[in-house]
């Protein structure tokens, strides 16, 4: 029984789209028959494989339900209790989580604001101090999100710096990835050439965006880092019984770059958004388009006009910023009607 118009499309989130069909697929292959339970499956045991190509050599993989989990699990595998995070201000898990890094876990985000969404050493250095002070939350770990919730993108040199500075400070860092597809697709990266090769500790992988369901994954590539996250993962609740559906998924990401092909394609369609409406007055952009979102502002009235036709939200209400997010199933008569229906409302 199907209750939803399958044709409806909006520029809202890309959580929205539907699974990737190469996802889809998978998940079928992957049923019927019997398999071991909890990541004790062959589909498993291909992703542990998957991931060493991918991460490089000492990657280890443990997957898990949503991107949430997967920060929070991440987090605490990086610190004691009396430990705090470094993040951007504008981070998801600083504003976008419930709160759950600090409630879950115990530790503590410090916020830092920034340009565009991204960290920089000297950011950094504004709440990295105060080590041995025992009336301070420790500085132990710096988080940054790639692609950042402001649709930018870090270049690995970027990454490597602040690797660089955290390590020489005795932290260590972690990347939200729940866009590190869209990420690897803008850089025509390797997720290694980004990640491991430049210093980086721990992944959240993302794969909801992505095209999965329900599949996201902590990637920890300093094995110190590994040591108790098998029983961290089960008191965390994320210890998946049916594990072959989870890591299915993700492989099927994987496999024939089909993961890459989508977040590329939901990249190219921001571009076309944007380009479409560069110039049209009453609308400036606020953040460069080098993934798959774009961030404008208009007035309050047009853009509750245009929500009529296309649902999007507004990412700031006191300014009238919005996003617009573009998805693997985006297609370019999606966009150009969009861009169509923003510069009559705008034009008339």
């Amino acid at each position: 029984m199907t209750l939803h118009d399958a044709s409806w499309r909006a520029f809202a989130s890309d959580n929205y789209a539907g699974m990737l069909p190469e996802v889809l697929a998978a998940l079928g292959e992957a049923n019927g028959g019997h398999q071991s339970s909890y990541g004790e499956d062959v589909y498993t045991d291909a992703l542990r494989e998957v991931i060493r190509d991918e991460f490089g050599a000492r990657a280890q993989i443990f997957p898990v339900f949503n991107g949430t989990a997967a920060n929070v699990v991440s987090l605490t595998s990086m610190m004691p209790r009396w430990g705090a995070a470094i993040v951007a201000e504008s981070a998801h898990v600083q504003n976008d989580e419930g709160g759950a890094p600090e409630r879950v876990s115990g530790l503590k985000l410090m916020t830092v604001p920034v340009a565009g969404g991204k960290l920089t050493p000297e950011s950094i250095a504004t709440q990295a101090w105060g080590w041995g002070d025992v009336q301070r939350a420790q500085p132990l770990a710096v988080s940054i999100t790639q692609a950042t919730e402001l649709g930018t993108v870090y270049t690995a040199d970027e990454i490597r710096s602040i690797c660089d500075y955290a390590h020489a400070h005795q932290m260590t860092v972690h990347i939200d990835g729940a866009r590190l597809w869209n990420a690897a697709a803008a850089l025509d990266m390797s997720f290694g050439d980004f990640t491991s090769a430049v210093g980086v500790d721990v992944v959240s992988l993302g794969g909801t965006k992505a095209g999965a369901l329900g599949a996201e994954a902590v990637v920890i590539l300093d094995p110190e880092l590994a040591d108790g996250m098998a029983y961290l993962r089960k008191l965390s609740m994320q210890l998946a019984s049916k594990m072959r559906f989870i890591s299915a998924q993700l492989l099927a990401l994987f496999s024939g770059g089909a993961g890459i092909a989508a977040a590329a394609h939901a990249n190219s369609m921001a571009s076309r958004l944007r380009s479409q409406l560069e110039g049209v007055p009453g609308l400036s952009f606020t953040h460069p388009t080098d993934a798959n979102a774009v961030f404008a502002v208009l007035d309050p009235a047009v853009a509750e006009r245009i929500r009529d036709t296309w649902k999007f939200y507004t990412w700031n209400e006191f300014t009238g910023e919005v996003r617009w997010m573009c998805s693997f199933d985006t297609t370019e008569s999606d966009v150009d009607g969009f861009a169509a229906t923003i510069r009559t409302e705008l034009t008339g």
